[in-house]
């Protein structure tokens, strides 16, 4: 729950920003820890699944979430709460998992999420590492309690995407085909 009137009343929402920090204890082939390009292929599909799109709690009340599915056809359901501190551990698990199920081409080694930083504005965001993620009183993130749209997924260069990284299916790097 909110502790504001405002945000336990009203639907708002913010312009996030996410911040990446990788790290390797080797340099690719290209003289890179990982090539941003590549970064961009999944990530941006699943970082870019929350543009213009309503995030729920499963937690919330079910008369809202019901609402909020039938006017909204962008929608991503979630195990915790949408807030900055909650979308820095979501994208630390989502990228997390796409990165260590990655096929890696250019020499990469030991390449990991360090951190992810989510700006809710220009001076507030919140930060998670590592030792976050299975923090129990953080709240669990299980990815089998996220679900997105099939308005958000029909849109991904694979819509199969999220599946792929529940079932921890190893994934083909889109410069190697």
């Amino acid at each position: 729950m909110c502790s504001t009137r405002r945000c336990s009343h009203s639907m708002h929402g913010h312009s996030y920003k996410a911040e990446l920090i990788l790290q390797a204890h080797a340099l690719d082939q290209g003289q890179m820890v990982y090539d941003f390009g590549l970064l961009k292929m999944g990530v941006r599909d699943l970082i870019d699944a929350f543009d213009h799109a309503v995030a729920i709690w499963n937690g919330d009340d079910p008369a809202y979430v019901a609402a909020c599915q039938t006017f909204s056809e962008r929608w991503i359901m979630l195990p915790v709460s949408p807030s900055a501190e909650q979308f820095s551990r979501l994208f630390f698990c989502l990228v997390d998992r796409l990165l260590r199920q990655m096929e890696m081409v250019n020499g990469e080694a030991e390449v990991e999420l360090y951190s992810v930083i989510v700006h809710e504005t220009e001076t507030g965001y919140a930060q998670c590492f590592r030792d976050d993620i299975d923090n129990p009183k953080m709240g669990e993130i299980d990815l089998e309690k996220i679900f997105f749209s099939e308005a958000i997924t029909s849109v991904w260069s694979d819509p199969q995407l999220f599946e792929k990284i529940k079932r921890g299916v190893r994934l083909k790097n889109p410069s190697a085909i």
